[in-house]
């Protein structure tokens, strides 16, 4: 339910933060296309590299030298790294409009959303930690797509080519590039399990730290008029110190990263096993160096890794404050379908009582009527609700119990928008937008001439 509604032609999919990014991104398919066959093509050349360079060694060493084979093998590797290149350049571009577009859609979809919450939502949710996720988090997901999934999709291809390439020197050398994957699949599994609830601390820490910042300063005349300097730097170094040890905990848990031992390992395996099918004569001296030139490609996956999956979890942590937000249920219904008609201005209130939080009323028990072209004067000490009677009327808030009428109708019954076309509120609290006088001056009212 939401107090005001956009409607837009593209509807997320809200259910989970991993299907909300999903139906975003499903919008740009042909771009996902672009990056998953740019990053297989860059792997698959980068692993024609060992293996022409294996080839030029075999040739190096026959008897005479293969000049000729020399040749090819090196004219092979500057045409297929030359194709790499546009390769590269097309899933990396692909990959960058993707997040940026993603972040657009984030980002609109979460400012539409906070313009229909109702005023209870805005006066219990902290503006800091607000706009931490409508800034900061939604930068994250754009990261998190590009450099994150981005990496990730061009690491697991790497990951994939040695496998498939090994067994063409000797079906036995599969043995060092499976130990590899199958350890860094576990390795992988924990760390992202042990690495998940740490990016929401770190995400949900930063929240904290914004959302005090920006009741400092906007409370800043009171801060300096009570002399309270030195307490709100004591809570804001209680928020930013938490931030950090948040943060602390996410690099220990990076170091820690086991794929970087296993691969060691896995190329210590891979060398020794080469070196026996070489001396049993079924491998040759370029065929070791094709190998451990496959096995070498390894090593991106297992250096990108620990940043790459850091970030898409940091980005996933973001998604889901955003998502939280953006589905969090208001108290008001914009009543789309409801009565309009011109408000003739009788105005009536039957025994309302209403507050701002559960078990607290601010007024209880309110009847009073004001007919058309009449005027009613409401007095009361500050806070006694003055404001809050006023703020009924249009519905910026909904009665607890009792009933508001304008013309004989429940407000409630009045959709949303041509009420409030109609009532005008003076607030006592001045706020000026950072625009224009004349847009200032018309801003109930944008289509009003210079003139009016």
């Amino acid at each position: 339910m939401s107090e005001f509604v956009v409607k837009t032609a593209f509807q997320s999919n809200r259910r989970t933060p991993t299907r909300w990014v999903a139906s975003h991104l499903r919008r740009n398919w042909l771009y996902i296309l672009t990056m998953f066959f740019g990053a297989f093509g860059n792997a698959a050349l980068a692993a024609l590299v060992p293996i022409l360079i294996g080839l030029a060694f075999n040739a190096a060493l026959a008897s005479p030298a293969d000049i000729r084979g020399i040749g090819l093998a090196t004219m092979g590797i500057i045409v297929s790294q030359t194709v790499r290149a546009f390769l590269q350049l097309g899933r990396n571009f692909s990959s960058e409009l993707l997040g940026q577009r993603l972040e657009r859609d984030t980002r609109e979809e979460l400012y539409i959303s906070l313009l229909g919450k109702s005023m209870t939502f805005h006066d219990l949710q902290p503006v800091g930690d607000t706009m931490a996720r409508a800034t900061n988090d939604v930068r994250e997901v754009n990261r998190m797509f590009n450099p994150g999934i981005n990496l990730v999709v061009g690491s697991a291809n790497f990951l994939i080519m040695p496998l498939v390439l090994a067994p063409r020197y000797d079906v036995a050398l599969i043995a060092a590039p499976l130990f590899f994957i199958i350890s860094y699949i576990f390795a992988l599994a924990r760390y992202l399990r042990t690495l998940q609830p740490i990016s929401d601390r770190v995400r949900r820490s930063f929240g904290y730290m914004n959302s005090r910042l920006a009741e400092a300063i906007d409370g800043i005349e009171t801060v300096k008029g009570s002399a309270q300097e030195e307490q709100e730097i004591a809570l804001f170094d209680e928020n930013a110190s938490e931030y950090r040890n948040a943060s602390v905990e996410r690099g220990y848990v990076e170091a820690r990263f086991l794929p970087l031992l296993m691969l060691g390992i896995a190329q210590a395996i891979g060398f020794t096993h080469a070196i026996l099918l070489f001396q049993a004569g079924r491998i040759g001296v370029g065929d070791i160096v094709g190998y451990m030139g496959l096995l070498g490609l390894f090593g991106f996956p297992t250096f990108v890794s620990l940043f790459a999956y850091s970030q898409v979890s940091l980005g996933m942590a973001s998604a889901r404050r955003i998502l939280e937000l953006v589905n969090m249920e208001t108290t008001l219904d914009e009543n789309a379908a409801g009565h309009q008609a011109p408000i003739r201005g009788h105005i009536r209130f039957e025994d309302v009582t209403f507050g701002y939080v559960d078990g607290v009323d601010v007024l209880r028990g309110i009847s009073f009527e004001a007919l058309p072209g009449q005027t009613v004067a409401i007095v009361g000490q500050t806070g006694a609700g003055k404001s809050s009677v006023a703020k009924l009327v249009n519905r910026t808030y909904d009665v607890r119990s009792g009933r508001v009428l304008i013309d004989g109708l429940d407000v409630r019954e009045w959709q949303l928008a041509s009420l409030r076309q109609q009532v005008s509120i003076i607030e006592q609290d001045i706020f000026l937008f950072s625009r224009t006088v004349a847009e200032n001056i018309a801003f109930g009212c944008p289509q009003a001439t210079r003139a009016e």
